[in-house]
């Protein structure tokens, strides 16, 4: 009798780790729908914010800048909150903060749009930085499967929220301001969801572990730059095609609506690769291949770019969203194959993610100014061939299987 009741017991015991960790998934994936689809949102909509608050394009240039330059300033400090209040807690305060974000930037107004958007830009810099080492504590054996997962869905409604905010925006009176409001429904959900998790969770392992550990100082540490610089360069990629790729495509004699789909086909393209680059790079012994590839793909992207045939134009787009569909999800599993627990795993991921958001934030302009100065797309995309052979080194040195301080 007293066997069967431990019988009972362990398999009870059994279901509740099962159920537990398909409720930490949804919570993963839900926080992971937030990260992107508020910035992406607004892209469309920029000339209509522009016309409707009289403001410049530099001005309104700001709204996809400041976001940037928060991940840059908050990223490093990320891991010290979560250490001290615990990891479950920082990312329902976070999207407490995303919502007011939001919120305020629907409001009418330059000064509210402005305070939103850097709000926004704070809140997601947490999620960011967090999430890696959040799979890494909560799904240690299946990091690659999982962070596949969420980078498929924070790409996914990322490509949704642009495509659908014009839309949205010609729904009766909703205009640009609700248009961008519509995405508060997105954290609502997913704070229904953690609201219980603060309350229930409160002694992270994050927070229990890091109070009882040698620190890593990542900042002197060699495979934490070429992790770094990966991260940097291909960051800088992304978001300088993400700014400039339909201008360039409009230069090689396509039209406005063709470049659009342009950069729609390299978002999308980007997709698949999220989820597959995580699973291959989880099962390999080291990820140096993998890194290296990334870079070429980037290279070949941006030649296809120069050599301005319309026919390579299409080939180069899905190039470039494969590139940074590989980047991106490399990054992210480098953060934690790199790092010997969740600790140093967001350690690493804001000092990563510090540096690389300063240079995406500095990438486009840039690209920009060099284009102003010599008046054509030759030079700028020549800087482009640099960066992506940095890439190609910096992921091959990074992919070495090397843990950091052990």
């Amino acid at each position: 009798m007293e066997a069967q009741k431990t019988v009972l017991d362990n398999e009870q015991s059994q279901k509740n780790k099962e159920m537990s960790r398909i409720l930490l998934l949804i919570g993963i994936l839900l926080i992971a729908s937030n990260l992107r689809a508020p910035l992406t949102s607004v892209g469309s909509l920029v000339p209509t914010i522009r016309d409707s608050l009289e403001v410049s394009n530099i001005t309104v240039g700001f709204i996809t800048t400041l976001p940037l330059l928060a991940f840059a300033l908050v990223s490093p400090f990320s891991p010290k909150v979560a250490h001290r209040i615990g990891m479950e807690k920082t990312i329902f305060l976070s999207m407490i903060v995303l919502l007011i974000g939001i919120m305020m930037r629907s409001v009418t107004g330059v000064g509210t749009l402005f305070i939103g958007t850097a709000l926004i830009g704070i809140a997601i810099s947490f999620g960011n930085v967090l999430l890696p080492s959040f799979v890494k504590t909560g799904f240690p054996f299946k990091i690659g499967l999982i962070t596949g997962l969420y980078s498929v869905f924070m790409n996914i409604f990322g490509a949704l929220a642009s495509g659908l905010s014009v839309p949205l925006s010609n729904i009766g009176n909703l205009g640009w301001q609700g248009a961008l409001g519509a995405w508060a429904i997105l954290v609502i959900i997913a704070l229904l969801f953690w609201f219980p998790k603060p309350n229930n969770l409160s002694n992270s392992p994050m927070q229990n572990k890091g109070n009882n550990r040698k620190k890593t100082n990542m900042w002197t540490s060699f495979t934490a730059w070429q992790v770094t610089i990966f991260m940097g360069f291909q960051s800088l990629m992304y978001y300088t095609m993400l700014t400039w790729l339909p201008d360039i495509i409009l230069f090689n004699g396509y039209s406005l609506n063709e470049a659009g789909w342009m950069l729609s086909l390299m978002l999308f393209s980007a997709i698949p690769l999220t989820f597959i680059m995580p699973i291959i790079a989880d099962k390999m012994n080291n990820q140096k291949l993998l890194g290296a590839i990334t870079g070429v793909i980037f290279l070949l992207g941006v030649i296809g770019l120069l050599n301005g045939n319309q026919s390579l134009i299409i080939i180069s787009a899905i190039l470039l969203g494969v590139g940074c569909g590989s980047g991106f999800s490399l990054s992210l599993m480098f953060f934690t194959l790199r790092t010997k627990d969740g600790y140093d795993a967001s350690e690493l991921s804001g000092m990563a993610q510090s540096f690389g958001y300063s240079l995406a934030a500095l990438g486009p302009v840039l690209f920009g100014g060099i284009h102003d100065l010599t008046g054509s797309w030759t030079a700028p995309l020549y800087m482009l061939v640099f960066v992506s052979i940095i890439l190609l080194i910096a992921g091959w040195l990074g992919g070495r299987k090397v843990i950091i301080n052990e």
